[in-house]
């Protein structure tokens, strides 16, 4: 591949928000690396998204420990991307974030949110992406027997010993983010953002996490917004071959594609054709329309796909009739 010089216009057409009360903008749209990105994948393949969504002003890539398969694997081939194409002062240009919680190593510290796991982990990332620190570090998942304080206290340690510059939470419920708040914001170390699970079929977030998040000036970044691809024209006719809900081993399993769910992605899609959209711009648009969100974050398996997905931000505006039609359509 030949050189990468990035293009010269690449800020002129994304939009960033800024990113709850804090001093960071984050693009509107930003890719994260959970799929397409691992040793069982083409990394060339990878290493051209991460080229075009750069040329198309985004510059959040998101990452955790486990990503791949196998896990760790999208963390290397990101690292060896930056060596290759985003050298110099690149990496100013970047917010580069990674995670941990979730199972990463055998025994009982390869896991959950003590602080000999999340501090361990964020030293095995730095090495695996090849930095000497990340921009956010987050804590994964909730843990159930570990005293939040604890799990805090190791972001916070982060911050300290100068390996992230921000810290951010995902997954945690609107009370669980509420005392995870409190702990940080007596060790001095405001959370930056929240990673929730949040799209048009999943909406846990508006019962109460969003309105703490505003109220304590976090931004909000949702992940799955295509809800795994459901929320795209792939589904429209059914399950075709080599999708997410064709294999067995995915996150999207083929029984939850019920004649419901498809009935509602036929009616979505007529309203989307309608707004000029693909049913993909119109579920990430819808999102982005809620000023608490600061970003939706996207997978992408190829530079078509990523296109696809940026032309959301032609079209942000929804009339009240969009909206009520979209709801009754959702409920």
């Amino acid at each position: 591949m030949n050189a990468y010089v990035p293009a010269g216009n690449r800020y002129e057409s994304m939009q960033y928000n800024r990113c709850g009360k804090s001093g960071i903008k984050l693009p509107a749209v930003s890719l994260g690396l959970w799929h397409n990105f691992g040793s069982i994948d083409t990394f060339e393949n990878g290493r051209k998204i991460v080229r075009r969504a750069f040329d198309r002003g985004i510059t959040h890539f998101d990452l955790a420990n486990n990503y791949g398969p196998v896990p760790g694997s999208a963390e290397e081939n990101f690292g060896n991307i930056l060596k290759k194409d985003f050298g110099g002062n690149l990496r100013d240009e970047l917010i580069i974030s990674t995670k941990a919680g979730y199972h990463m190593w055998p025994g009982p510290y390869g896991e959950w949110g003590s602080r000999k796991n999340l501090l361990a982990s964020l030293d095995q990332s730095l090495k695996r992406m090849q930095l000497d620190y990340v921009d956010i570090f987050y804590s994964h998942r909730p843990d159930p027997e570990t005293p939040v304080e604890e799990t805090m206290g190791a972001l916070d340690t982060a911050v300290r010993q100068g390996k992230a510059l921000y810290v951010g939470l995902s997954n945690y419920t609107a009370e669980q983010t509420k005392a995870a708040l409190a702990a940080l914001k007596s060790l001095g170390t405001p959370c930056l953002i929240h990673q929730p699970k949040y799209s048009m079929f999943e909406r846990w977030v508006e019962n109460g996490l969003l309105d703490v998040l505003e109220s304590n000036g976090v931004g909000c970044i949702p992940f799955s917004p295509l809800a795994q691809g459901l929320l795209t024209d792939r589904y429209l006719h059914g399950i075709p071959d080599g999708s997410r809900a064709s294999k067995p081993s995915g996150f999207l399993k083929a029984e939850q594609i019920t004649q419901e769910k498809l009935d509602k992605i036929t009616r979505l899609n007529a309203i989307a054709q309608q707004r000029g959209q693909s049913l993909a711009q119109m579920a990430l648009s819808w999102l982005l329309k809620d000023r608490r969100i600061t970003t939706v974050l996207i997978g992408a398996s190829s530079v078509e796909q990523l296109d696809n997905n940026l032309g959301a931000l032609a079209n942000l505006r929804y009339t009240v009739e969009e909206l009520e039609e979209i709801e009754g359509i959702l409920k």
